[in-house]
């Protein structure tokens, strides 16, 4: 809970009259110190703008996490959208990377070709195979092997070059941490 109020850039104090308790309060709750009822974490959940299930949740953010090829959700997404995705890592909330792999569509499917926005920064990686990255309005060849970081905020589109279809490592980096 401590990360998330740093991230928002809010101070206990700001929190606290914001859900009309005590700084102290709010203190031992971050600190483990003593427990609180479900509706106070409820509107410490909503003055930082994070679910309640990350408060509720007693899961400790590890050091390591491992996360074996059988327990991964192989392909999620709809390819009529140009790709699907693997997550790669159950990675801790506030870590500010999100690993996925991108299994660009083959060419002869019938794909969206709008490109997309988002508030990450995106690393790449081409594992296999090869893709025009349309990226700000112009195209790049990438191979096996190549590399690229860029703003999500500008407009980008991974499009396939042929019908074996790529897959791309994909790092989706939050630099609002």
């Amino acid at each position: 809970m401590k990360q998330a109020r740093l991230r928002s850039k809010k101070t206990q104090q700001q929190v606290a009259d914001e859900c009309q308790i005590s700084k102290s309060l709010l203190s031992k709750i971050e600190n483990g110190q003593t427990s609180s009822a479900v509706a106070t974490l409820s509107k410490i959940s909503d003055a930082l703008d994070i679910p309640l299930s990350w408060v509720l949740d007693e899961h400790v953010d590890d050091d390591l996490v491992l996360l074996a090829k059988s327990q991964r959700q192989s392909r999620i997404g709809d390819e009529s959208m140009g790709y699907t995705y693997e997550l790669l890592a159950n990675r801790p909330r506030f870590s500010g990377v999100e690993p996925t792999i991108v299994h660009v569509t083959p060419k002869d499917s019938n794909l969206r070709h709008e490109p997309y926005t988002h508030s990450q920064d995106e690393f790449i990686y081409i594992i296999e195979g090869s893709i025009q990255l349309l990226y700000n309005g112009k195209k790049h060849l990438m191979h096996q092997g190549d590399t690229a970081y860029f703003r999500g905020t500008k407009p980008h589109l991974f499009i396939p070059v042929d019908n074996a279809g790529a897959k791309v490592l994909t790092l989706f980096i939050d630099n609002n941490l």
